[in-house]
């Protein structure tokens, strides 16, 4: 029985250890159609960081995904879209600074990224202060990968290229917006987001608020 007990008391030890040496975050975005639980990356330690920040100030609290496009993603963290009319045109609005880029990881299917201003705008592409997207994405070809990687100067391992084959993604937006977490629970969530009935500004037509907070 006392052999029982360390044994029991040394797994307890090691998951505890386990869960403390894990250096990624994790959060939770809380919605009307259900929840979306995320990773954020450890590599990309201001875009982590900063978000960590805004979600303890209650800066998401209450905002709107203001941007959804079947097959491409869901957009939100505009600080306007709390109280914005119905028909208003989001987009602009952030906390007042922007995120040097930490660009690297692909932009596979269920990819949360950072949102920015054009390259003529932003030639550094600096993030958004609070602005993410979701990718939902497609699938690509072989035929499709190659053309991406000549257009986009990138080198895909067979892995990244299987993973664009299979779950989809948008490679056209790899190398240049920063992916700082991934889905890891909750991309139905994400898609029936992203097919709601919107207006010609991809906006939907009907309010989809958010609230987001750590796991």
């Amino acid at each position: 029985m006392k052999y029982i007990k360390i044994l029991c008391f040394a797994a307890f030890v090691f998951v505890l250890n386990s869960c403390e040496s894990d250096p990624n975050k994790y959060i939770v975005i809380e919605t009307e159609f259900g929840e979306i639980e995320l990773k954020l990356y450890a590599t990309t330690p201001l875009h982590q960081a900063n978000m960590l920040k805004l979600i303890d100030e209650g800066f998401y609290d209450d905002l709107l995904f203001h941007r959804v496009i079947s097959n491409f993603m869901i957009q939100g963290g505009d600080p306007d879209s709390r109280t914005a009319a119905k028909e208003a045109r989001l987009g602009n609005g952030g906390p007042g600074y922007t995120i040097p880029a930490e660009i690297g990881a692909p932009h596979f299917r269920g990819a949360l990224s950072a949102a920015r201003l054009s390259d003529n705008q932003n030639p550094n592409r600096e993030s958004s202060g609070s602005q993410f997207y979701i990718v939902t994405g497609m699938t690509w070809d072989e035929g499709r990968m190659d053309n991406w990687e000549n257009v986009n100067k990138l080198t895909y391992t067979p892995a990244q290229r299987e993973l664009y084959k299979t779950i989809g993604g948008r490679p056209d937006l790899d190398g240049k917006y920063t992916v700082f977490g991934e889905v890891i629970v909750g991309m139905d969530v994400v898609d029936k987001i992203a097919n709601a009935p919107k207006d010609m500004y991809d906006r939907p037509t009907e309010n989809i608020a958010f609230k987001i907070r750590r796991k």
